[in-house]
């Protein structure tokens, strides 16, 4: 979030007086700090990044005092989730801050078109603006520096990007597929990479084991942003797997994006925003919220583009994806179009920005 409050600024900062506040404490302790920013700074419109407790508290509250703009970025539906991931209580609470953050919002923000049509149902009105991705950092390169930071060589490699955290309900980490994956390709000149850290690694790698392919994984770790394309650009395919509920189905993702625009072929679950992007080709069938056929579905996939590399070239077709639904240059100009309806048309908007 904080990559695309930056990406945003940057881009709008000649039409808008920007600040910028990121939270550095826990959830609770977070609200009267930024109670204390809004307070002191005053701005016209709040602009909050993600439907998260602190930020939708402490700015809904200083809406309803001062009466400024209030818009809510959000790429869950946050109480679907939690009920894939809480207990009763959580879901509870959950439901009540989603709640609370509809009402106070003058707009909504979406990652996903089906997010759009969720909040329609229940007659509130949304922007899609998807998760994006910075062009200029984000393209095609050779693969050799990328296979020597990871130690891979020649093999097929499958790689996934992002937060790999255990989740006790459904016994699942992100990444999953991938370990499960392996395991029904075990012995094929085949690699899977991991970049990202957390939680659910220690679970992967015991898995890993177990199947007999502990030797076929590459765990990257957290990697700087700097190294991103390089370690991308050795990845053969990359994942983007998502629940098959609605809390898969509004999201885009913030992987996405970059492995388009790093012109990588996608293996994509037939989920989200993905099923309107993405080639017929790259699109996988997904059932409910953890569907164990998905990996014997990815493997049939595998086998035949590991026994034809030719049809990897499909991948070519990214960076122009990524450029026509990603491109934060085109989504920093849908957002600057709704901050002036909701500044009543005062901004000073560049052509340049205009979408």
């Amino acid at each position: 979030m904080a990559d695309r409050a930056r990406a945003f600024e940057v881009r709008l900062a000649g039409s808008w007086q920007i600040q910028t506040a990121y939270r550095t404490d826990g959830r609770f302790a977070s609200i009267p700090a930024f109670a204390r920013w809004l307070g002191d700074t005053r701005p016209d419109l709040v602009y909050v990044f993600d439907m998260a407790l602190a930020g939708v508290v402490a700015a809904g509250l200083h809406r309803w005092r001062s009466g400024a703009r209030l818009v809510v970025d959000t790429g869950d539906a946050i109480t679907a989730l939690a009920r894939s991931l809480r207990g009763p209580v959580g879901v509870a609470v959950t439901a009540a801050l989603e709640r609370f953050a509809l009402a106070s919002a003058d707009h909504i923000v979406v990652r996903g078109t089906y997010h759009r049509e969720l909040l329609a149902a229940k007659g509130v009105a949304a922007t899609v603006i998807p998760d994006g991705v910075d062009l200029d950092v984000f393209q095609p390169r050779d693969d050799r520096r990328g296979r020597t930071l990871l130690g891979v060589g020649d093999e097929l490699t499958i790689g996934v990007l992002g937060s790999c955290i255990w989740s006790p309900s459904v016994q699942i980490a992100y990444g999953w597929d991938l370990v499960e994956l392996l395991g029904l390709l075990r012995g094929r000149p085949v690699k899977g990479v991991l970049i990202g850290d957390g939680s659910g690694v220690a679970h992967l790698r015991e898995r890993a084991r177990a199947l007999g392919v502990e030797d076929q994984m590459v765990f990257a770790g957290r990697r700087p942003m700097e190294e991103l394309p390089d370690l991308l650009a050795a990845c053969d395919i990359c994942l983007s797997t998502q629940t098959n509920d609605d809390a898969g189905n509004v999201r885009t993702t913030g992987k996405l994006p970059l492995y388009l625009a790093c012109g990588r072929y996608v293996l994509a679950s037939r989920v989200g925003e993905a099923r309107y992007v993405l080639p017929e080709e790259m699109l996988v069938p997904y059932d409910g919220l953890v569907d164990r056929a998905y990996p014997g579905r990815l493997a049939e996939r595998v086998r035949v583009l590991a026994d034809d590399r030719a049809q990897l070239t499909l991948r070519d077709r990214g960076p122009a994806i990524a450029h026509e639904h990603f491109d934060y240059n085109r989504l920093a100009a849908r957002l600057a179009t709704l901050l002036t309806t909701l500044d009543g048309g005062h901004a000073d908007v560049p052509d340049g920005m205009r979408a």
